[in-house]
């Protein structure tokens, strides 16, 4: 039944999705303070927060937001489930972490154990990693997947990559 509803939802949907500046319709504007951001997802109803971590002169990091994350489709998903923001893991900028202690970009990209780019962390409600996928997605619909993965709680019982797997088998 389930891939019934899906392949009619993929007939149904248009075939191209508009494409958007990710700076504006895929990221929040930072304010640097993501415990606030939790309560703000909190109230919002969101799933939780994720953070892409990135370079500024990271090649994969460019190709996320120039292929997958400019899509209107993917935009419009991850926003209705998260609130979704940047840290640049080499970045001086001041910030508060997850638990309300002053930090910057950099060493709380190193805590994270965000180290190669860009680095997709998904975290709960209340600032704990849920999800972690290093490197860029193949596609647009790997990434979609990796977002239903965490929205349908599938991160609980199995990994990503088997989770995929099985999507991919009829």
């Amino acid at each position: 039944m389930r891939w019934l509803l899906l392949a009619l939802a993929l007939l149904c949907a248009p075939a191209w999705s508009e494409v958007r500046d990710p700076g504006t319709h895929f990221f929040q504007p930072k304010l640097g303070d993501f415990q606030g951001e939790l309560e703000t997802a909190r109230a919002e109803g969101k799933q939780g927060v994720l953070i892409m971590y990135e370079l500024d002169d990271c090649p994969f990091c460019h190709r996320m937001k120039r292929t997958i994350l400019n899509q209107s489709e993917v935009q419009d998903y991850f926003r209705k489930h998260f609130l979704i923001y940047t840290v640049d893991i080499k970045g001086d900028a001041p910030m508060t972490d997850f638990q309300g202690r002053q930090t910057t970009e950099k060493a709380f990209a190193l805590e994270q154990r965000a180290r190669a780019t860009p680095v997709f962390i998904f975290y709960d409600l209340q600032g704990n990693v849920t999800t972690r996928f290093t490197g860029a997605t193949q596609s647009a619909a790997e990434f979609m997947l990796l977002g239903r993965y965490v929205v349908d709680g599938v991160f609980k019982g199995q990994p990503f990559s088997a989770y995929k797997r099985q999507q991919a088998s009829p």
